[in-house]
């Protein structure tokens, strides 16, 4: 479906959920309850404006891509000098001199290998000499290291908004500014003290190991006309994926990114995340203070930060949030009219969360922060790929590697939403 007619969907999907919604809380307001039936509607509804809703941001996903999509191959030479760059760099000697020619080479020379583990021939020892590590796996060359991160990208919303850096060492540092310097006025001839310096304090991101661990039979590799790139690709981006807006969300720090719902409540920074409760378990309060909690959370966040600001939350969540009216009958959440934009609560545009929890008592069900700004994500130097046909005959198994870190840098850009009374 194109994406003109997506919008065109979204907007009868949403009139049509109105009606219901409407009909719903009038049936509740003079009975009680609504009628079954009408529930039954409004979720069958509902779901149909999820699907419409994400299909047509993916559509414009997709039309972004094509056309940000660079020339085929792209400056071959440069990717080649940073490829050997980034190897050398691992393994502590001056790089290599590679050009476009042999960074062809080594790519044609690690397929044989990832197929059949062949190093025999002298043109492949030379060929993947660069890309060597010293526990003996080979360095994904960039074109499919790129693709593997930009499907982690897709898939995985925290890298659509939070801030990234590739870093060649093991952790990634940098200084709280928290303080301020002290002042006082003065007269034309008092005495002028010392006053208080300002201080500074440091945080320290480390990287941690994710890994995969594909199996594909030797005959596979050797009969099929199997893309063993495209194959390692979509194994690994899925896995690393899932695990990794995990752990940016709820991982606690050990061996693992720390996720953002993992700190206690509070202003006092570092350290400390503010939370806005509901009041109500498990529940927005019934209309019309249903979505005050919202605003409460917007203004709790200073105005520098609320430009870049969005909504993060579950489906299952935004299922609740879009039958929230404001006083005057207003909905508050609105679907992404131009050009298939995300839909918006209260203005600030909503991102789809699935690691986050459901409403429940004392369940962090919704965030409201700017995550370029609040969380930084770390990356060591490219993907790592060991070839093992030993472990599990007749399966050769590709461990592949990739070193990822994350955790909140600014807790003042990060409000969570607390559903407790």
């Amino acid at each position: 479906m194109e994406t003109k007619e997506l919008v065109e969907k979204l907007n009868r999907d949403f009139e049509a959920f109105k009606e219901a919604n409407d009909e719903r809380l009038k049936q509740v307001e003079e009975k009680g309850s609504a009628d079954p039936l009408v529930e039954e509607k409004l979720e069958r509804i509902n779901k149909s404006l999820d699907e419409t809703q994400k299909a047509a941001e993916e559509a414009r996903t997709m039309a972004a891509r094509k056309t940000a999509q660079p020339a085929e191959g792209g400056d071959l030479d440069q990717k080649a000098a940073d490829f050997a760059k980034m190897c050398a760099q691992k393994r502590g000697i001056q790089p290599e001199e590679l050009d476009g020619k042999g960074l062809k080479e080594y790519r044609e020379a690690f397929k044989q290998y990832m197929r059949k583990g062949d190093m025999a021939e002298a043109q492949n020892q030379k060929a993947l000499s660069v890309g060597i590590d010293p526990d003996g796996g080979y360095t994904v060359e960039p074109d499919t290291d790129g693709r593997i991160v930009q499907k982690i990208y897709e898939t995985s919303p925290m890298r659509q908004v939070a801030a990234q850096q590739t870093i060649g060492t093991d952790a990634l540092e940098g200084l709280y500014d928290l303080d301020e310097a002290a002042a006082s006025w003065v007269g034309e001839t008092a005495g002028r003290p010392e006053t208080n310096t300002p201080q500074l304090a440091a945080w320290r991101i480390p990287v941690h190991e994710l890994y995969a661990f594909p199996f594909a039979t030797q005959k596979v590799l050797d009969d099929s006309m199997l893309d063993l790139e495209a194959w390692l690709e979509s194994k690994v981006s899925d896995k690393f994926s899932r695990k990794e807006n995990q752990a940016f969300v709820n991982g606690d720090g050990v061996g693992k990114p720390r996720g953002f719902l993992t700190y206690p409540d509070g202003t006092t920074i570092p350290g400390q995340v503010q939370q806005t409760e509901s009041g109500e378990a498990g529940a927005f309060p019934t209309a019309p203070d249903g979505g005050d909690v919202l605003l409460d959370a917007i203004y709790s966040m200073k105005q520098g930060y609320r430009n870049g600001a969005r909504w993060h939350m579950n489906r299952n969540v935004v299922s609740e949030v879009r039958k929230l009216k404001d006083g005057e009958g207003r909905y508050l959440w609105q679907p992404g009219i131009a050009n298939a934009e995300p839909a918006t609560l209260l203005g600030y545009p909503i991102l789809e969360f699935e690691d986050m929890p459901d409403l429940a008592d004392g369940s962090l069900s919704i965030a409201f922060a700017n995550m370029s700004e609040a969380y930084q994500i770390v990356d060591r130097h490219g993907t790592r790929v060991l070839r093992d046909p030993y472990t599990n005959k007749p399966y050769v198994g590709f461990y592949t590697i990739r070193r990822v870190g994350g955790d909140v840098v600014n807790f003042e850009a990060l409000k969570l939403i607390k559903f407790a009374a």
